[in-house]
């Protein structure tokens, strides 16, 4: 368990120390141009993916830090379940890491700090961080052990 939880670790701290540093270096909404399709830019989420209710008037953060808390304790269970494994920890790794990056950022600052910037032909990806990032190369890891390496079914 030890390395799966460093994973995590890692992630949490990739993820905080890229926050901090846009919070040193960025106002709010303040964008930097770094490629052709890739900007910096400064935005807080207080919503989930997307912005999915970033509008909600605030209960949304209780609700968000207590979903993201119950699905880490799910995680930390599937971890020690496979933990022998090598694939389905480092996506759980990934994904946890993540959730709790995000976490961090809600108790801190009631909001998400997103900063990757994507755009191709005028239309621009939603803003994410490194937290995002991980649960989603996560999400995308646990899918592909789902399909090619889970055991088949008995009959």
């Amino acid at each position: 368990m030890t390395r799966w939880l460093g994973l995590s670790a890692v992630v949490i701290a990739l993820d905080q120390i890229s926050k901090f540093w846009m919070l040193a270096h960025f106002h709010l909404m303040e964008s930097l141009v770094v490629t052709p399709f890739f900007n910096l830019f400064l935005v807080f989420n207080p919503g989930a993916s997307f912005s999915f209710l970033a509008e909600a008037g605030g209960w949304q953060k209780w609700f968000f830090i207590s979903l993201a808390l119950g699905v880490s304790l799910w995680l930390l269970t599937l971890l020690r379940q496979h933990a022998q494994e090598r694939l389905l920890p480092v996506a759980l790794s990934l994904i946890l890491g993540g959730a709790v990056g995000n976490v961090i950022d809600r108790l801190r600052l009631d909001v998400v700090v997103d900063f990757l910037d994507f755009h191709f032909a005028g239309y621009h990806f939603p803003a994410f961080n490194v937290a995002d990032s991980a649960i989603s190369i996560g999400v995308a890891l646990m899918l592909i052990h789902q399909f090619f390496c889970s055991a088949k079914p008995h009959d």
